[in-house]
């Protein structure tokens, strides 16, 4: 298997986590694809390695990528510290949980665009909102933890957090 994709949002209250994660082997498209996040920088969009403490790089090697733009100090200092060391936790709780289970992990790449809400206050909400949003977009991927619903389903009415559909 060359590609898996995970998807999943935790939390709430102005400190929410919405994770996406790419997984697959450094040989496939993941390598080519991480090494190129990796190396273009773009303002306010600083993709890096994440650890879970310094000089203790996660694996899998997890590039991470904030999906909203960092513009001051505050946020720059939530998402470079609660949101990278929940997604640290996250990728292990993971892994524990049986994701990626016989495959070698030094020779795989994640790639993980995460979004914290920019107004986000609480660094600790932030890191488990983040902590559990990994998990499950990783195990997701991995086929080993299923989705809230079928997005066929005819009966759920397109929704998230931020858009309620006009009745």
């Amino acid at each position: 298997m060359d590609l898996l994709i995970g998807e999943s949002y935790a939390g709430g209250h102005g400190n929410e986590a919405h994770i996406n994660v790419l997984a697959g082997p450094r040989a496939g498209p993941i390598g080519a694809a991480f090494a190129t996040t990796l190396a273009n920088p773009k303002p306010g969009h600083v993709p890096f390695l994440a650890v879970l403490q310094p000089n203790i790089p996660v694996v899998p090697a997890t590039v991470l990528i904030n999906k909203s733009s960092i513009s001051d100090a505050a946020q720059g200092t939530i998402f470079w510290g609660a949101v990278q060391a929940g997604v640290a936790a996250g990728v292990r709780d993971a892994l524990d949980a049986g994701a990626l289970q016989g495959q070698d992990l030094g020779a795989w790449a994640l790639i993980v665009a995460a979004w914290n809400n920019p107004a986000a206050t609480d660094e600790d909400a932030v890191f488990e909102n983040n902590r559990i949003a990994m998990r499950e977009a990783l195990l997701r991927a991995d086929g080993k933890l299923g989705y809230a619903g079928d997005y066929r389903d005819r009966t759920l009415e397109p929704r998230n957090p931020f858009f309620r559909t006009p009745h």
